[in-house]
């Protein structure tokens, strides 16, 4: 890893390929810090803003999701027309606007609403990083660079929760928002400074409301994206449920609560092998065949464990074994399925591949929200009604796969 990236203009001066892999990484992990970064926080907002209602705090999680659904879907095009550090930097200034709301919010009520403006801020790294890195590389090179930086990325959700409960004990709940704030002006010095601008004038496109329309309506019309755009949706709320509830089933369930980021970072290490499998499968299996067959296996392990929970008998300690086997398969399943999903989508997409991709992330990631909300709001102190929101969301992803076919 010691040569250096093309630049896309002659000043500032290329960075090493080696840099250029941890930048963008970091950009790729605000999104991963923002979430799991507040798993631990959720007890401690749940006691001192909705102690009649402690479910609502589990929230937190999947308002900042939305708002970076909706964000989602406007920042690709606004990168294509005003250039991709531009855009980057917008967000991030609005990514930390939200965080500080959100530390001197009084009522629940206002952090959800400021998480949902981080969310939209936050859009900006995760969709524009990866034009970024499009724009130096293509083919063979572009999938070796992403896997590079999917490696260090890989670190930031193991670490999160961690870093999450160290500053809570210094400096209470609020101090994360802070730390937000600090992570974001971080990268975005150090992106300001070192990478050159990738997107230059000449190969920019004009940005407008009716051709983000066009491209819209284009990309729904398609059956296979509509289709994809469901598939992707319950997937992603296996995975939202599962992030919004797992420290109360941790704390609540299990009394494992202050050894919740210790057993997190495990179960993340572990399913960040998922992508291994992946590309050592797919080719010789199919991306349709890999999603189904994931999908079906989440199916028979959400049975099972509730089965077990539900009609055996079982030791404080087989049931919370059995609870980490299962959460490992949420995560282990979203390794899986959502790269292929994505890929099946954008198959037919390729003249609009940046506009289907922005409508695929964004519509999904909005009905995953919708779906996941509620699932966690039921939470009744054990595991299993988020374990039977995912068992529903396994079986509609199956039977929407019998729709696409085995093309692929």
């Amino acid at each position: 890893m010691t040569d250096t990236a093309p630049p896309a203009s002659h000043t500032p001066p290329a960075i090493s390929q080696f840099e250029f892999v941890a930048l963008m990484a970091m950009l790729f992990a605000i999104i991963a810090f923002s979430i799991d970064a507040m798993l631990p926080a959720v007890p401690s907002i749940a006691q001192q803003l909705s102690p009649d209602a402690p479910n609502r705090a589990l929230l937190i999680v999947t308002s900042f999701v939305l708002g970076m659904g909706v964000g989602t879907l406007f920042t690709g095009p606004l990168s294509d027309a005003f250039g991709r550090k531009r855009v980057i930097l917008g967000g991030a200034l609005l990514y930390c606007l939200g965080a500080f709301l959100a530390s001197v919010a009084g009522s629940l009520e206002l952090v959800l609403a400021a998480r949902v403006i981080q969310g939209l801020g936050a859009a900006g790294p995760r969709v524009i990083a990866l034009a970024v890195v499009r724009d130096l590389y293509e083919g063979r090179r572009m999938a070796r660079i992403m896997s590079l930086i999917f490696m260090v990325f890989a670190l930031i959700p193991a670490v999160a929760p961690a870093l999450g409960q160290v500053i809570i004990w210094g400096t209470g709940w609020r101090g994360i928002f802070g730390a937000f704030i600090l992570f974001a002006v971080i990268a975005m010095a150090w992106m300001s400074l070192r990478l050159p601008e990738t997107l230059p004038p000449a190969r920019r496109r004009t940005f407008s409301i009716a051709k983000l329309w066009a491209g819209l309506v284009e990309v729904l019309s398609n059956r296979v994206v509509r289709i994809s755009v469901l598939v992707q949706g319950v997937c992603l709320a296996m995975l939202f449920s599962v992030l919004s509830g797992t420290q109360p089933i941790f704390d609540k369930t299990y009394g494992a609560g202050e050894t919740f980021p210790l057993w997190f970072a495990v179960i993340a290490l572990l399913a960040a092998s998922a992508s291994v499998v992946n590309a050592t499968l797919v080719e010789r299996m199919g991306m349709r065949f890999m999603v189904t067959a994931t999908l079906v296996g989440q199916i028979l392990i959400s049975a099972a464990a509730l089965s077990l929970w539900n009609m055996v008998e079982l030791s404080p300690a087989i049931s919370f074994a059995v609870f980490l086997f299962w959460t490992l398969s949420i995560f282990f399943q979203a390794g899986l399925t959502l790269g292929n999903i994505n890929a099946i989508a954008l198959e037919p997409m390729g003249h609009i591949a940046g506009m289907a991709s922005s409508v695929l992330g964004a519509l999904s990631t909005v009905l995953a929200v919708a779906i996941a909300a509620p699932v966690s709001q039921a939470f009744d102190g054990t595991a299993t009604p988020i374990a039977l929101g995912t068992l529903v969301c396994a079986i509609t992803g199956v039977l929407l796969m019998r729709l696409l076919g085995d093309r692929a």
